[in-house]
């Protein structure tokens, strides 16, 4: 595919992930994320609380609940009861992974990641560099 077409598709998918990212409950930070494969959405997910808890994601402080699942995490762990596989999708994140996220990333078998914000923690883009992940950073303004 050529760049130009790969950066066109790569702003459509990150702006249905922003979309996506609408869902979440979450108030300090709402974060989408499609997996794509073979041009394909095969997953999706936002963070949020697991099944069955309350849609609350932060305490009376404000802060973030410990059992919070990322987005990504989110998309991952929704393929493990589908019939599809992450081998070589790409992964579009409106935020960039954890370094925990980023292990599942790898995990998964997923080969390139497009984000928009860097996550404050960058060891997890790093990981992914050096675990031969595609990680593109994509500029906000060209969505």
């Amino acid at each position: 595919m050529t760049n130009i077409k790969q950066e066109k598709y790569d702003r459509a998918y990150l702006r249905m992930a922003l979309e996506w990212a609408k869902l979440s409950h979450c108030k300090r930070k709402q974060v989408g994320a499609l997996i794509v494969k073979n041009r394909m959405i095969i997953s999706d997910g936002y963070n949020g609380t697991p099944t069955g808890f309350n849609n609350c994601c932060e305490d009376e402080n404000e802060k973030t609940q410990w059992y919070v699942l990322h987005a990504e995490a989110n998309a991952i762990l929704k393929t493990a009861s589908s019939t599809h596989d992450c081998s070589g999708a790409t992964l579009y994140l409106t935020m960039s992974p954890c370094k925990e996220c980023s292990k599942l990333v790898h995990q998964a078998g997923i080969k390139r990641l497009v984000f928009i914000n860097k996550y404050k923690d960058t060891s997890g883009i790093e990981f992914l560099k050096e675990a031969e992940v595609d990680v593109v950073e994509f500029d906000k303004q060209k969505l």
